[in-house]
């Protein structure tokens, strides 16, 4: 099978690395060059750990990376794909026009498949010329470690699209989860349910970032606390998600202030060395200093309507 996978960050590259150890033939492409060769190199990368650890063989690793190629070209990325992965941020307009230039130069049998975590697949669709050939593909950080794939069916996508992704899931070694089309999907609306929750918490000084997180890693088998899992997948991330969830599902998805503050800040978490902990070098190495919120801004936020 051809794939195409469009965004080269650390989705995309993830989506293109387990796809081309499946033996697909691969092409990873981004609008931008530097970033195709960001992603490159951390799939090699990544191979390379894969060795190290004796999880992948060096003839995997290599086999792997002769499937693999980058693109800043969109025509050619998806000229000869039987099915293109949308990985690029999380803004409604951005995926349906980068859904809709794929769809006008990739074949008409090719299935189309959007990366989103929490955007509407159903609104997604609506963009496309062939809606039922639109499956959403929801992979989880780190794609090359974790097991799960969100099926989302659109209300236009087709028995034979759906029956083509869950297909492709299983032969990427990962595992289904089925789920109509709806706010957060599965995953997302659990997951920042408690991250919001572990959030105010630290918020309001019940406990620190740490604690939080070793109650419910020591205490509930979690592999990472919601703290921690927050500065991985981004705060901004985690913030986009709570806004468009509030807006749908109503106020108990209501972002708190202390993440509100630290997205205007430019602490991000991991990616920017600084969001709930300090990191270095992929590793936390304190806990940040900027936590607990203002009288003014705990009113606010415990103030229903006023925002």
């Amino acid at each position: 099978m051809n794939v195409a996978v469009l965004g080269a960050g650390t989705m995309g590259h993830g989506i293109a690395q387990v796809a081309a150890m499946a033996g697909h033939d691969v092409t990873l492409r981004d609008v931008d060059a530097d970033i195709v060769s960001e992603g490159l190199d951390a799939v090699e990368s990544n191979l390379e750990g894969g060795v190290e650890r004796e999880k992948v063989t060096p003839d995997e690793r290599d086999a792997t990376l002769d499937r693999l190629s980058g693109t800043t070209d969109l025509e050619e990325a998806v000229a000869a794909a039987d099915l293109v992965v949308e990985a690029v941020p999380e803004d409604v307009d951005l995926k349906q026009t980068v859904l809709s230039e794929a769809e006008d130069v990739a074949p008409a049998d090719a299935v189309l498949a959007s990366n989103t975590s929490s955007l509407p697949v159903t609104e997604l669709a609506s963009a496309l010329q062939r809606p039922a050939q639109f499956v959403g593909l929801h992979f989880f950080n780190p794609v090359h470690i974790m097991t799960l794939v969100e099926v989302v069916v659109a209300e236009q996508t087709s028995e034979e699209t759906l029956s083509f992704a869950r297909e492709f899931v299983e032969d990427v070694d990962k595992t289904v989860v089925e789920v109509q089309d709806s706010p957060g999907f599965a995953s997302s609306r659990l997951g920042v349910s408690l991250g919001v929750e572990a959030m105010r918490m630290v918020e309001e000084g019940v406990a620190s970032p740490r604690d939080v997180d070793a109650s419910m890693e020591l205490g509930y088998n979690h592999p990472m606390g919601p703290i921690e899992l927050g500065d991985v997948v981004g705060l901004d991330v985690r913030l986009d998600i709570l806004e468009h969830l509030r807006e749908e599902l109503g106020e108990r998805f209501r972002p708190p202030q202390v993440l509100k503050r630290k997205v205007r800040a430019g602490k991000l978490g991991k990616k920017t060395g600084e969001g709930f902990y300090v990191w270095e070098d992929g590793e936390i190495v304190g806990t940040s200093g900027d936590l607990g919120a203002t009288d003014g801004e705990a009113a606010r936020d415990g103030g229903g309507e006023q925002e």
